[in-house]
């Protein structure tokens, strides 16, 4: 994180433990793209380029998710602040390379300022992209400008933040891997076979009917389905998409969404005690606020008994 100007104190937390992952990673690539432009200091449009460089993945990608959430492409959004940021002061030192940028700019220390005013705001235990992008866009220097032109106001950017983070908060360092979580570790079957994206399903018709006739109970609606490795169990799930699809289903199941759950990604990448178990419950309680519209399915399910432990 870069440091602040020499002789002064101006109360931005700089602890590692104060943030989350993501945002934390920002600040410390952040120098690299005031260097690159030759900036004495780090601004808080270099922060922002740097969480815009963050791909979507469980673990990253939050600013990226947050922006198309409300309508700005991310390449846009990328090309309009390198552009600014290339047409402010350059220093370079006698040789003419550019000095490597160390120091915080005023605009980047009231940036995080506003950003832990904000998680507090939030009652989040943690300052998260989020944040900083909020506080970015109150920057009058340069974001609030930047994403006006983008079409982007505070009050969208809030229903954006809202969208994907839901009801949740930022209770580790690692939440991105629980926001919008069902259609982060799951495959919508339903819309694939929508899209004809799965083949039709031969011979599995018996399998097929029990499954719709089992999950048309009001108890007991569970099916799990047992098999050895080849021979046709998934194919089963996607008869059943595609089934519900054609309308060919009791009314009870038209209006379902199949989601193919994939335990193997919630499992990756899970540093922490316990975050397996936050991504499990959050997919969970995406699929009890959808009120009975998803049914999900688990392949391999056994791979489930002690994972993340």
């Amino acid at each position: 994180m870069a440091a602040a100007p020499a002789g002064t104190d101006d109360g931005v937390p700089r602890e590692r433990e104060r943030y989350t992952d993501a945002a934390w990673q920002a600040m410390e690539e952040a120098p690299s793209f005031a260097s690159q432009v030759g900036s004495q200091y780090v601004e808080s449009e270099h922060v922002f380029q740097a969480m815009l460089g963050q791909t979507i993945s469980a673990t990253g990608g939050l600013c990226r998710r947050i922006l198309e959430k409300a309508g700005v492409k991310a390449p846009d959004a990328s090309a309009k602040v390198a552009d600014w940021s290339s047409k402010q002061p350059r220093v370079t030192s006698p040789g003419g390379a550019a000095p490597p940028a160390n120091a915080a700019g005023r605009s980047l220390v009231s940036m995080i300022q506003d950003a832990a005013v904000l998680s507090t705001q939030f009652k989040d235990k943690f300052i998260s992209i989020e944040h900083l992008l909020l506080a970015f866009g109150r920057d009058k220097r340069c974001g609030q400008r930047l994403l006006l032109e983008l079409g982007v106001s505070e009050d969208q950017l809030k229903e954006a933040i809202d969208a994907v983070r839901g009801t949740k908060n930022v209770t580790t360092q690692n939440p991105e891997s629980t926001y919008e979580a069902l259609s982060m570790y799951g495959t919508d079957l339903t819309q694939m076979a929508r899209e004809g994206k799965l083949d039709p399903v031969i011979g599995r018709d018996d399998e097929i009917r029990r499954v719709i006739q089992i999950l048309a109970r009001r108890s007991k609606n569970n099916p799990v389905i047992i098999g050895e490795p080849g021979v046709g169990k998934t194919a089963i799930v996607e008869g059943l998409a595609r089934r519900i699809i054609e309308g060919d289903v009791p009314t009870a199941l038209q209006d379902k969404d199949v989601i193919s759950l994939d335990i193997g990604g919630m499992i990756a990448g899970a540093k922490y005690r316990g975050e397996f178990e936050e991504r499990l419950k959050s997919v969970l309680q995406e699929i009890k606020e959808a009120d009975g519209k998803v049914i999900s399915f688990i392949d391999e399910i056994h791979t489930i008994v002690g994972a993340g432990a």
